[in-house]
């Protein structure tokens, strides 16, 4: 399929490259195949872009899909509850979940990712019920294929049992031998390394403290052999339980098993000292920061200018609905903007452009997980983008800095259509060829079984 973008608003080519007016945009398959004015196309599909203002499709590098079924519960508010407290209360939930409701929550998740513009979703899965099987992560594969969004399955997992200090039910724990195994077989199931690939897997222990030594080790080995990436989460207020257990805090520990470089990214690392960060830039291990969730447990706000002043690899990600309770990539981009000048005035370094976070939710995002393929919009490059028209009331006095839009003014409806590998997967408030009230029903039916 062919489509003609023409006499687009403005095409926004990256967040750090000029933006384009009154150009138009040529897709033919799966990628770009011109930007410019006054293209033709005989036989494209002609899309009136006049007023769209064109964006490269959105990077989440971190999520928990799985959460989206506990979500707007005070019962379950772990403001008013220790952390210790608020784990003891909803992992027995979470060790409830069937595969069917693992699915279901894929569903609820990708479908408000892709209403906001992203293009390409990155899952944490670390959550393996023993009831549930072992296929949650095919299941994910089955509701992105459904939706047509590219996703990279990170297989999580959990070691050590809560005896002996992590915080998991025993209902959840796996050994590190049925992890690997896992991690294998999706890998030889699923990967594609490929071009314009909608299928890869990453291998993603939960985090340190609640694995085995082994796993992480047995992680590095695998992930090398195979040439896939390396994923966990690092400093949300883990380091002094590491340096308790090993006499080193976190990002040591990984460094010394080899969980580090261009091909390892980190979630979070809030807590994490500017030695610390000075050593993940000069490993290339890149980092998802997640800003929502900062304001829910009252963390320390991510020194995001001290990262980007080393050199960095940044992106970013939703994060779990147990600490952010939407999926919404986009309102992530002007939280984080908007956190960052909140702490400005503790910060050695000034807070980045808001163009910067569009960057980072985009490019920085396609880095992190090593796609060279994604993240900007240029002829060859796949044909992931999402529009919106500006011509609304609300963006009367914001449009003559369409790079800045998002992360400064924030976009509070979904976007106008989303576009993955040349294929449209939202438009005009639908998704083509499927019924979002059947699938909100199941979804809803399904929530209810495990949480009525």
């Amino acid at each position: 399929m062919s489509y003609l973008l023409k006499n687009c608003a403005a095409i926004v080519t990256s967040a750090s490259d000029l933006v384009l007016a009154g150009q138009d945009m040529l897709i033919e398959g799966k990628q770009i195949a011109a930007i410019g004015p006054n293209l033709h196309a005989p036989g494209a599909e002609v899309i009136d872009a006049s007023g769209w203002f064109i964006y490269p499709g959105l990077v989440n590098t971190h999520h928990h899909f799985f959460q989206c079924f506990v979500r707007n519960r005070a019962d379950l508010d772990w403001t008013k509850l220790s952390v210790i407290e608020w784990l003891d209360l909803i992992y027995p939930i979470f060790s409830r979940l069937t595969e069917d409701q693992f699915y279901h929550a894929s569903v609820v998740a990708l479908a408000e990712l892709i209403k906001h513009g992203c293009t390409t979703a990155f899952d944490h899965q670390y959550n393996f019920p023993r009831h549930a099987g072992s296929r949650i992560v095919d299941r994910q594969f089955e509701a992105a294929d459904l939706f047509g969004i590219r996703f990279h399955a990170g297989r999580g997992g959990n070691t050590l049992p809560k005896s002996e200090g992590s915080t998991i039910p025993d209902e959840m724990l796996e050994t590190t031998d049925q992890f690997i195994t896992d991690c294998a077989r999706l890998i030889d199931s699923y990967h594609d390394a490929g071009p314009f690939s909608m299928r890869q897997v990453v291998v993603s222990p939960c985090q340190p403290v609640n694995c085995y030594k082994d796993t992480f080790v047995e992680s590095v080995r695998l992930a090398r052999d195979k040439g896939v990436f390396l994923h966990t989460h690092v400093g949300e207020g883990e380091s002094p339980v590491i340096e308790a257990r090993t006499g080193m805090r976190t990002v040591q520990y990984l460094e010394e098993i080899g969980f580090s470089g261009p091909d390892t990214f980190y979630a979070h690392c809030w807590e994490l000292t500017h030695a610390e960060l000075a050593r993940m830039a000069a490993s290339k291990t890149g980092v998802s920061h997640c800003p929502e969730p900062v304001y829910l447990v009252g963390a320390e706000v991510t020194d995001i200018p001290a990262m980007q002043a080393m050199g960095l690899r940044i992106g970013m990600g939703c994060d779990g609905a147990a600490s952010n309770d939407n999926s919404n990539l986009m309102h992530t981009i002007h939280s984080g903007y908007m956190l960052q000048c909140l702490a400005a005035n503790t910060r050695k370094h000034p807070v980045p452009e808001p163009s910067a976070f569009l960057g980072y939710a985009t490019q920085g995002g396609a880095d992190l997980l090593g796609r060279k393929d994604l993240g900007r919009l240029a002829p060859g490059m796949a044909a992931d983008l999402f529009a919106i028209d500006t011509r609304r009331l609300e963006y009367v006095g914001t449009r003559h800095d369409p790079a800045s839009l998002i992360p400064k003014v924030g976009v509070g409806r979904p976007v106008d259509m989303t576009m993955i590998n040349g294929r449209i997967v939202w438009r005009d408030g639908q998704f083509p060829g499927l019924d979002e009230g059947d699938l909100f029903t199941r979804a809803e039916a399904s929530f209810h079984r495990i949480l009525s």
